[in-house]
């Protein structure tokens, strides 16, 4: 979804309240098995004892299909769920729809919150006995073979990383010490050019192992483990032949 996207507010202007209801999964998912523009269920809303009561009952043909994934039809999801009704809470809420062509709708203001629970029953106690038999199930399961596996498959002797780091190492030759003066020489040279470096690309240039590049780099430079050079390189003040802008700025103040 594009962060441009228009926004149809026809739903202000009409001033449409809406209820924001908080159903169990199971209830949604039978609802995903209604046909489309099926009827799920009714919400019938009566007075007792001078308190609203309101009441959703599933539809019977959703009900009759059995919990999800339930293999034994004699089992039956709960069909009335009465409402548990909640104040907004000073909150101003919203609710959205999204269309196929992802056009966004304002559907209306959230005016009344609730929450559908079950009537508990012998059908509510089985499909809880059931969803908590399946959350135990284990992922994976080991399985044993009535036959031993004959396919074969082959490593690959060497890969094309392994062999493209072969012809670099040959092309290049095994990198061997040369005199520490030489080495600094370079060292210094390269950073004349720049203040940070990575340890790679100091083996770069100097084509040098890294293990005696990172001996003379202690004598000379500090490391930077934080900050916005992280991982890099510098000289120590005294072995600069230049300022940095920092030091700069210290000087003039």
């Amino acid at each position: 979804m594009s962060d441009k996207t228009a926004v149809n507010l026809t739903g202000v202007k009409e001033s449409k309240g809406v209820w924001l209801v908080k159903v169990p999964k199971y209830l949604s998912q039978q609802w995903d098995k209604a046909a489309d523009k099926g009827e799920v269920g009714k919400i019938t809303i009566g007075k007792k004892q001078g308190k609203t009561e309101v009441r959703f009952s599933l539809n019977e043909e959703l009900t009759a299909r059995g919990a999800v994934g339930e293999t034994d039809a004699s089992l039956q999801v709960p069909r009335d769920h009465p409402f548990t009704m909640h104040t907004v809470g000073g909150q101003t809420m919203a609710v959205f729809s999204q269309s196929e062509a992802d056009e966004i709708s304002l559907e209306g203001m959230v005016v009344h919150r609730a929450e559908c629970r079950p009537v508990v029953n012998d059908n509510y106690m089985k499909l809880k006995k059931l969803q908590l038999k399946e959350s135990t199930k284990p992922q994976r399961l080991s399985q044993q073979l009535e036959r031993a596996v004959t396919t074969i498959f082959k490593p690959v002797a060497n890969h094309d990383f392994n062999l493209e780091h072969e012809r670099k190492k040959k092309s290049e030759g095994k990198m061997v010490r040369v005199e520490r003066q030489l080495v600094l020489d370079m060292l210094f040279s390269a950073f004349e050019k720049h203040q940070y470096y990575n340890i790679k690309d100091l083996v770069d240039i100097t084509k040098q192992p890294v293990t005696y590049l990172k001996e003379i780099m202690r004598d000379i430079g500090m490391y930077n483990s934080k900050g916005a050079h992280k991982s890099t390189w510098e000289l120590k003040p005294e072995y600069r032949h230049y300022q940095s802008a920092e030091e700069e700025e210290m000087q003039t103040a």
